[in-house]
């Protein structure tokens, strides 16, 4: 497969695939002669669990090491479950971490509304 089919397929861009390529998350494609690359099919669905790891909360170095231990071989749900985990105490640390802006975002509105405005004079308090 070209590169532009294995985008199109994958729904991604060609910057992209060459993207995923550089960073390890698909093999380096065979070149032909004219130094185009070439890919086998499986690097669509490569591609795509990519993107569907990326949608759960993994970082690019998370999925790499992910499709590397499948890669391995061996890799279950049990051997890998870490990794979620990982991903799931991040995202509840984000959570956490907006709830607190979000706390303190009101408590201005709140000293606004009543004449005392944080933004407008900032060392009143």
């Amino acid at each position: 497969m070209k590169i532009g089919q294995v985008a199109r397929e994958a729904g991604v861009s060609v910057d992209a695939v060459r993207f995923y390529e550089r960073r390890g998350i698909l093999p380096v494609a065979r070149r032909r002669p004219s130094g185009y690359r070439v890919f086998d099919a499986a690097a669509v669905e490569r591609i795509r669990m990519a993107k569907s790891l990326q949608e759960l909360g993994f970082t690019l170095d998370e999925i790499v090491d992910a499709l590397a231990a499948h890669d391995r071989g061996g890799a279950t749900c049990d051997s890998e479950r870490w990794r979620l985990e990982a991903v799931v105490d991040r995202i509840d640390a984000k959570i956490a971490e907006l709830g607190r802006a979000r706390r303190a975002a009101v408590e201005t509105l709140g000293d606004c509304r009543a004449g005392c405005c944080r933004l407008a004079h900032p060392h009143a308090g």
